[in-house]
């Protein structure tokens, strides 16, 4: 017999419930900036994009696993249109750097609520993805300064890439479980 899940009535468990959305969303607009890489013969910066779209996707599995232990119920939701049409790469990566820009704010907000709610496990959940949106945000900010100074030499960002640890790092060991296991 299962236990019943309580329903979720704080601002956090709603809101941690809506990010979800938001990381499976950002996890599929990477896979379309990938793609584009890929397209046009750019591995190593495709790769790059495949790595944080999986990154996404787990940093969701680690929310729906918390939801799960604090027997929360979790609806595992659909996404949002993402683009795929894109004149160059710099408008790519000024699209991801935007993005994190926005998880950011969404991660802040995330803090705020677990704050006023009083939920003090939630916000220790949290406080992990404060730090790695730092962490993101400072990787894009860098690829698309290189990417600016390339000049549209894409070759210049793959030699850049295939030489500095830009989004290259293993799972940091005091990451969040992720239900399923981080891919």
């Amino acid at each position: 017999m299962s236990v019943p899940k309580k329903l979720p009535r704080t601002k956090f468990a709603q809101l941690l419930q809506t990010q979800v959305r938001n990381e499976f969303t950002a996890a599929q607009q990477y896979v379309a900036v990938a793609v584009w890489f890929d397209n046009r013969d750019l591995p190593r910066l495709a790769a790059h994009f495949y790595r944080q779209a999986l990154e996404e996707r787990n940093h969701a599995m680690m929310m729906i696993q918390y939801l799960m232990d604090q027997n929360m119920p979790v609806a595992v939701p659909g996404v949002d249109e993402v683009r795929n049409d894109f004149d160059n790469a710099e408008e790519l990566i000024a699209l991801a750097l935007q993005q994190e820009r926005d998880v950011a704010d969404e991660i802040d907000t995330l803090m705020a609520a677990a704050r006023a709610d009083h939920d003090y496990s939630g916000e220790t959940f949290v406080q992990w993805f404060v730090s790695e949106q730092v962490e993101e945000i400072a990787q894009m900010s860098t690829l698309l300064n290189v990417v600016r100074r390339s000049n549209g030499n894409l070759f210049d960002v793959e030699n850049f890439l295939a030489r500095e640890r830009v989004g290259d790092q293993s799972v940091s060991p005091t990451a969040p479980r992720a239900a399923g296991g981080i891919l």
